[in-house]
């Protein structure tokens, strides 16, 4: 089930706002596209991302695939345990597998994202 809390990407990010911040990661669906995660590679805290643009990579067993910001902002947090653990990734997408905070530059740029409804359909096609 895809949470209906969350705004998606067409490229399998998702964000849940708290506040003016924004978590991201990557979906379920990704996640098990990909395979099992061996490493992900995240940018530094006090980055500033611009909504669409390469923010870090993810590598599977089966693929290297780029990252894409979901929304601009500066880069307030980022996940860790995921140096050690990237596995999370794939275990618990949504939760412990979250990749960054960032404070949101334009929260209107969330609205603009795919709602779960739209998200579910999405991956329905694919």
């Amino acid at each position: 089930m895809v949470p209906a809390d969350l705004r998606f990407t067409k490229e399998h990010e998702w964000v849940r706002v708290e506040g003016d911040e924004a978590v991201v990661g990557i979906t379920e669906f990704a996640a098990h596209q990909l395979g099992d995660v061996v490493f992900v590679e995240l940018p530094a805290v006090g980055r500033t991302l611009a909504q669409h643009a390469t923010f870090g990579v993810v590598e599977s067993v089966k693929a290297v695939s780029d990252l894409f910001a979901p929304v601009s902002g500066d880069v307030v947090a980022a996940n860790d345990a995921l140096g050690g653990q990237p596995e999370l990734v794939n275990s618990d997408p949504y939760g412990e597998g979250w990749m960054l905070r960032v404070k949101l530059a334009d929260a209107a740029q969330v609205d603009g994202l795919l709602d779960a409804a739209a998200y579910e359909q999405l991956t329905a096609e694919a």
